[in-house]
């Protein structure tokens, strides 16, 4: 009888956390941009260490690193395709220079499936291979 009660309980628990959390408001992506500061110990200075972009659609669309001295370290442009997936990431150096983009196929259940880096002259580097592995059979590959 106790073990019921406390399965009980924890399983009310459990469902009572999580529809606090359901309500908790939630920030849109779409328009946003997102800064990241550091700041000293007395918190007197703070110079900005990131900076993240959002589309009207609530995609990343560019980042920005930036170093203790507030210039730019790299940046990332981030391309999507029609499907809703990303098609293409460029990476920048601190000139804003391409160093490289990686491009990338998804699998059939939406997942990617490769990616390819290419220099900027547009010769491949190296191909990632994604696996995915379930533990019931209908893995994706």
């Amino acid at each position: 009888m106790k073990k019921i009660f406390f399965l009980i309980l924890f399983a009310v628990i459990a469902w009572h956390s999580g529809a606090q959390e359901a309500n908790q408001p939630q920030l849109s992506k779409k328009n946003l941009i997102v800064k990241e500061w550091n700041t000293n110990a007395n918190a007197t200075a703070k110079t900005l260490d990131h900076l993240t972009t959002f589309s009207a659609e609530g995609k990343k669309i560019e980042e920005i690193e930036y170093d203790s001295y507030g210039k730019q370290k790299w940046r990332k442009r981030y391309e999507w395709g029609e499907n809703g997936k990303l098609f293409r990431e460029l990476v920048y150096d601190e000139r804003n220079k391409l160093v490289n983009y990686k491009k990338f196929e998804y699998n059939a259940f939406g997942k990617k499936k490769t990616q390819y880096t290419y220099d900027p002259k547009g010769r491949l580097i190296s191909t990632k291979i994604f696996e995915y592995i379930a533990e019931d059979a209908a893995a994706g590959e």
